[in-house]
């Protein structure tokens, strides 16, 4: 059931990257305060994941044991590590003579590795307990829809036709397929794969919601907005506190 649980969910959050033809009917304004909400739901979707399910169970499974804290750190340190890489990469790009093109391609491996590593996370989650794994999804899906919305608008601002976009969105975002797959089977032969994975997971979505979503929140002043965001981001924490009931 691990299989079916995991690649079903995975292939959800494929599918979200179709979001991109949705935008193309909205209202610009109306996209907006979509993607507003959506980020600030998502803030409080990774930390609530990462506080009440990855890093208890992290926990439980390693009582009195100190390496949870130290995975936690090593993937706090590891998506920082990346995101430098990346971002060092992409000012490079602009360098060059025909800049466009080379930020999309690059935009585009960034966002192939990072659902090839949501693959895995949900996966992983799911060899956890059903919970756990419907847990983690929810959040990764909160965090897909804004993430695929500007992913879909980087190609075509780069020269790519929106359909080319939205298939290479696609493409890339059906990477998190072959990460699960990856997880499964290496999980089920791995001793104590779990046990690495998990505080690992936390680590990584407390580095994405802490470094790059909530500085974009703090983009915003009105009181009106801000008294919105926070409202959205509990909303988002409550959505994963209500899914310990399933436990």
């Amino acid at each position: 059931m691990e299989w079916l649980y995991a690649l079903g969910s995975v292939v959800l959050i494929s599918l979200i990257s179709l979001v991109g033809v949705i935008t193309l009917s909205l209202n610009e304004r109306l996209l907006r305060k979509l993607i507003f909400a959506l980020v600030a739901m998502s803030v409080g979707a990774l930390f609530g994941d990462a506080f009440i399910h990855l890093l208890p169970e992290a926990y439980e499974e390693a009582p009195g044991s100190i390496m949870p804290s130290i995975y936690v750190l090593t993937g706090i340190i590891g998506f920082f590590i990346l995101e430098k890489f990346l971002r060092w990469r992409h000012e490079h790009s602009l360098e060059a003579c025909c800049p466009l093109h080379p930020v999309g391609h690059i935009n585009l491996v960034a966002d192939g590795l990072h659902n090839f590593v949501d693959g895995i996370l949900v996966a992983s989650s799911y060899m956890v307990s059903l919970p756990v794994g419907i847990a983690t999804t929810v959040a990764v899906v909160l965090h897909e829809i804004p993430q695929e919305i500007g992913d879909f608008s980087i190609l075509v601002h780069a020269g790519f036709s929106k359909t080319r976009a939205l298939l290479l969105n696609l493409l890339s975002a059906s990477l998190a397929v072959l990460g699960a797959i990856l997880a499964l089977l290496v999980g089920s032969s791995l001793e104590g794969f779990s046990s690495i994975i998990i505080p690992l997971t936390a680590g990584g979505f407390i580095y994405i919601a802490g470094s790059d979503l909530v500085p974009e929140l703090h983009k915003v002043h009105e009181p009106g907005k801000s008294i919105m965001q926070f409202g959205a981001m509990a909303a988002g924490v409550f959505i994963m506190f209500l899914l310990l009931g399933l436990e």
